[in-house]
């Protein structure tokens, strides 16, 4: 491969990293072709885009994307395949459902929202992670929460101050 390729390849994987701002990093190593067709096609559904490259060329990428790249320099060993996904926790949810069916892919490392989580222990951590929206949606729930127990101890008590305050303390 010619130095120009490389470079090619280590900005695209930057413009990458820098778009999604989430990506985990696999061992993928020994598959068949059959079973990585299958990974791909899984991804593609999932709108998890997957890229194989060189551990040189992904580190080279990561300081070109400005990621604190330390931790996960460590990782970067043998075979690796890079997920990226805009969902944080849904790569770490496509691991696990092709676990089931064979010990790999194995996690090396993710990056999700600027915090590197390394080691295939950390999987059932990055399952449980909320995304942006969902956490935006538990906050509106829960300042929405006190509103709507307001409005029913007014309809359930009447109209009145003291209606409003008993109602309060029959709810708890």
């Amino acid at each position: 491969m010619r130095k120009e390729e490389k470079q090619e390849i280590v900005q695209a994987l930057a413009e990458q990293i820098k778009s999604y701002g989430n990506f985990y990093i696999t061992d993928t190593a020994d598959l068949t072709v059959e079973k990585i067709n299958g990974i791909r096609r899984k991804c593609y559904e999932q709108g998890i885009v997957i890229q194989v490259a060189k551990n040189t060329l992904i580190k080279k990428a990561l300081v070109e994307a400005g990621v604190d790249s330390e931790e996960i320099n460590g990782v970067l060993k043998g075979a690796s395949t890079i997920l990226f996904s805009e969902t944080g926790n849904a790569p770490a949810k496509l691991i696990k459902q092709l676990r089931k069916e064979g010990d790999k892919p194995v996690l090396k490392a993710a990056y999700i929202q600027e915090t590197a989580f390394v080691g295939d222990n950390q999987l059932d951590a990055l399952i449980t992670l909320k995304s942006k929206e969902e956490l935006v949606a538990d906050v509106i729930a829960l300042l929405q929460s006190p509103a709507k127990n307001v409005i029913s101890a007014l309809q359930s008590g009447g109209n009145t101050v003291s209606g409003l305050v008993k109602a309060l303390e029959q709810r708890g």
